[in-house]
């Protein structure tokens, strides 16, 4: 506790950037990130869903690479439950991000959960790259909002316009989504390991694709993460030659 307070303390202190600047680069990720809510329009209501339902999930869920996972998963004629299992595995890590975000926010009791529902990657990464707690809040608030009313708005544009874009494979919407959550996943993969981690599920995922329903490749892929972090932890914890076991060896 005296660490995360005293990380609180240094982060309040001056030495941050101009609040212009930050207003200025939520922005533009809330803007960029946003427009991408008419693919997500254009899709769900190409997989069946109603006007209604498809605006529900913007509105309710708001995470689009969990929106797009279920939305996929029923076009391909998955069952709903394995569709709804795949989306919450994949919005879990919402839950890590507001555990490190409501330490550099320390917003007020009543106010944090309405913030939880912008706890998203984009207003994560935003944050955690403010070097001071007045330029987080400004950061988290400013994409939080931009991204929350142009997803929703885009949700409903595309939603609406399905019917005249025609086939969505066809203009390649339907990609849209999982490109731009490639888009911001790729720079966090900084070490061996995540990379490692990152290239067993596209392994499992994609080649899990023939054989097994839809969804639930998805499911399996989520297995990548333990099962890399098993492994280092048995190579990590298998201890190496002694000088002892070198002498023994020669002797012999």
């Amino acid at each position: 506790m005296a660490e995360h307070a005293a990380l609180a303390d240094t982060r309040s202190e001056d030495g941050g950037k101009p609040d212009a600047a930050v207003v200025r680069d939520a922005l533009g990720v809330g803007v960029a990130v946003g427009l991408s809510g008419f693919a997500f329009g254009v899709t769900s209501a190409g997989s069946g869903l109603t006007l209604l339902q498809t605006c529900a999930l913007s509105l309710l869920v708001f995470t689009g690479a969990s929106q797009f996972a279920l939305v996929g998963a029923l076009a391909g004629g998955g069952n709903p439950f394995t569709a709804a299992a795949g989306a919450f595995f994949l919005g879990v890590r919402n839950a890590f991000y507001g555990l490190r975000l409501s330490q550099l926010l320390a917003l007020p009791r009543a106010v944090r959960p309405f913030a939880a529902q912008w706890v998203i990657d984009e207003t994560t990464a935003v944050a955690l790259a403010q070097p001071t707690r007045r330029s987080v809040r400004i950061g988290f608030t400013v994409t939080g909002l931009t991204l929350y009313v142009l997803w929703n708005l885009t949700t409903l544009l595309g939603a609406l316009g399905a019917d005249a874009i025609g086939d969505t494979d066809a203009w390649g919407l339907d990609a849209a989504g999982p490109a731009v959550f490639l888009a911001l996943l790729a720079p966090m993969l900084r070490t061996t390991t995540e990379r490692i981690v990152a290239g067993l599920a596209v392994v499992l995922g994609l080649g899990l694709l023939p054989v097994l329903p839809a969804g639930v490749p998805v499911l399996v892929a989520a297995l990548a993460a333990p099962a890399v972090l098993w492994a280092e932890g048995r190579r990590r914890g298998r201890p190496g030659p002694t000088e002892d076991d070198d002498t023994v060896g020669e002797g012999r």
